[in-house]
């Protein structure tokens, strides 16, 4: 788990980027959210410009913070699912609001 920065104003915003800010982590998490669970190749599929080896280290990572569960089942091809943990749940309304702002920036832009 991270450790909880004691530091001045703006530390609130530090201690969220410290779980999201991996290059591709809120697209990660935007996708489960949307999906509850999702397999290794089910994100690749959704994210086929970030190569193998970035998603793996980005899934790792949330996997370490906490905010995903990674389950694999014993068979042949291997399957590995990740959902949202607990903590991973609570940062649904920050991706959430990245969304509305993502969607309200691109109709703005097309006006």
């Amino acid at each position: 788990m991270k450790e909880i920065y004691d530091c001045d104003l703006g530390c609130p915003v530090q201690n969220t980027l410290q779980f999201i800010s991996g290059k591709w982590k809120s697209v990660i998490l935007y996708h489960i959210f949307k999906n509850e669970v999702l397999r290794f190749s089910e994100l690749q599929a959704k994210l086929p410009y970030v190569s193998k080896r970035m998603l793996a280290k980005q899934l790792s990572e949330l996997e370490e913070d906490g905010i995903l569960d990674k389950q694999i089942y014993p068979v042949i091809p291997v399957k590995t699912e990740y959902r949202v943990t607990e903590l991973g749940s609570s940062l649904y309304p920050v991706i959430e609001a990245m969304e509305i702002w993502g969607t309200n920036y691109t109709h703005m832009t097309k006006s």
